[in-house]
This record gives C-alpha cells, structure tokens and sequence, in this order.
C-alpha cells in the first residue's frame, strides 16, 4: 500500500463528471494498487442535439415502425454511446402517452459496455427494454456479439429487419462494416441505418480551464491526461507542449512527467493518425476498471 503521505497523482479527466455519482471519481479516489490518485474533471465537450436525428427517431416510435412485426422498419436499436441514449431517453420521456411506451418490449437493444447499459437502464418502459452486449467492452466485440444473437432472435423470419444504430457525428464504422460485409453469407448480413442524434464541439472554457490545472500541478513527479473522446484532442496536446508547429507530436522527451491514457482505441487510433502520438495507455475495457488498470500496469512496469 501507498504511504498515507504519498503525494497523490493528478489524473485529468477529460470529461464532464457524471452526475448524481461518477464512477471514476469513485475509483481514482481510492488508493488501489499502491497508487494514491487525485481525480481532477476538466470537461471537454459541449453536446446538442441534431434535430433531424431526433424527428426521424421520434417519428418511427410514434409509428410503431420498430417492432418484430414482418414488415416493421427496424427490428431492433444499437447504442454506443451514453449521449445517444440521452437523446433516445428524451424521446421517450417526450412522447410518453401510454404504459407501454415506446413499444420495444420485443425488439434488442444492443450497447456496447456497462456505461451504456446501465444508461439505458434507467430508461422508462414497462415491461423494461430486452438490453445485450453489455459484456462486449468494444465495438468490433458488439458487432460479433449481434451478428450470432440477432440471427437467433429473428430465426423464423425469412428476411431479418434492419437495425437502427443511434450515434453522434463523429463515430467509427466498424459496425456497420461488420454487419453488412458483402463477404457474409446474404442470410448472415444485417443492414443498418446510422441515425446521427446529436453532435459535440469543444468547450471554450476547455483550454483555459485545462492550462490552469497543468500550472497547479506542474511541481507534480507525475500526472495522467485521460481521454475520452477524439475531440479536444489537438488542444490538449498543444497545452501539454506535444505539438510542434506542424501540428505533429514532438519527439517525447524519455522523462517526462505527464502521460497520456484514451478511453479505447478510437481515440488512440486519432492520435496517432492525425498527430502521430501514440499514447501511453489505451484501456483494453473502456471502464473505469480498464483505464485504471492500464495506468496501474504501465507505473509498475516503469
């Protein structure tokens, strides 16, 4: 265990701290691993929602467009991310008319870790919406997961119901590759329709607030930068003296204090192929668990 006199370790969150409880500050909190952490939430991301998302989405709950009935639009949900939910739960929080709104009592609804499906969770139907994936951790993971499940939920229909796949407007694709590759047998295949319910752009207050934080933890023997989404990306390297005039990563110095772990390997595979940083850390299971994990493995192997 850490000395109770060990300096604790500034972790940035580069996110905006869940309310009413956030896991991460739970975990970061505590010393775990002989490591002794100081939380610090620097909020990156401004959301709205994308009108236009939202109607089509509204509109086919209205119209009871997605059900297991032959003929229906779309015979289930996909959800990546808690933002998507977020817009989906205001539909149906929106539109509530009856007790068994918004009618999805027979379809799945795919998520693709514990976050989310304990967001959708929270969403109110009764009887409660049929939610899997949880397990998966990863998008590649999930697809795999839906390939074999939605076969099996729709296997006495001749022709199985595209899947509808809430998102925002910066995503992977994986999924959709995944379900619709021309490879698969046409039986196998799951078309899917990317719904784009909401958008993100950069706090203005991000930089000021995130070049404040590194000043008042500069004399720091080390600090962690934890990503979460690839936007805000350029401004956080720049703040922390990584970009040089071309926009690329400087040459990382051996002995730097500051470090960088992402969320999952979206976010790393943008930095790497838009600034050619490879961060430090990239948690094998974007949870609280798998970022402190990966933190944990990397000081202990240093």
């Amino acid at each position: 265990m850490a000395p109770e006199n060990a300096q604790k370790i500034p972790v940035f969150l580069l996110k905006t701290k869940s309310s009413p409880g956030d896991s991460y500050e739970d975990l970061f909190s505590e010393t775990r691993d002989g490591f002794s952490f100081d939380p610090i939430f620097v909020p990156v991301l401004r959301h709205k929602f994308e009108l236009q998302g939202m109607k089509q989405v509204e509109s086919l709950l209205k119209n009871k467009r997605m059900s297991n009935t032959p003929g229906s639009d779309y015979g289930g949900l996909i959800f990546t991310s808690q933002r998507a939910v977020e817009a989906f739960a205001k539909l149906v929080e929106d539109g509530k008319g009856d007790a068994q709104w918004p009618h999805l009592q027979h379809v799945p609804v795919y998520s693709v870790g514990p976050a989310t499906t304990r967001a959708l969770s929270a969403v109110s139907q009764v009887p409660p919406l049929n939610v899997f994936g949880e397990h998966t951790g990863t998008g590649d993971a999930l697809a795999q997961f839906i390939l074999e499940h939605y076969a099996e939920w729709y296997k006495h229909y001749p022709v199985k119901p595209p899947l509808l796949f809430m998102v925002g407007e910066t995503r992977r694709d994986i999924i959709p590759k995944t379900l619709m590759d021309e490879t698969l047998p046409s039986d196998r295949r799951i078309q899917v329709t990317e719904t784009v319910v909401y958008g993100t752009a950069v706090m203005d207050s991000f930089a000021d607030h995130f070049a404040e934080q590194l000043e008042t933890t500069e004399e720091a023997n080390e600090r962690w930068a934890v990503v979460f989404s690839p936007t805000g990306c350029d401004s956080m390297l720049g703040l922390m003296g990584l970009l040089g005039d071309d926009g690329k990563a400087k040459a990382v110095a051996r002995k730097r204090t500051t470090f960088v772990a992402t969320i999952g390997p979206t976010t790393r595979d943008h930095l790497v192929k838009n600034y050619g940083f490879e961060p430090d850390v990239s948690a094998k299971k974007p949870s609280p668990e798998g970022v402190l994990k990966g933190i944990a493995e990397f000081m202990s192997s240093k």
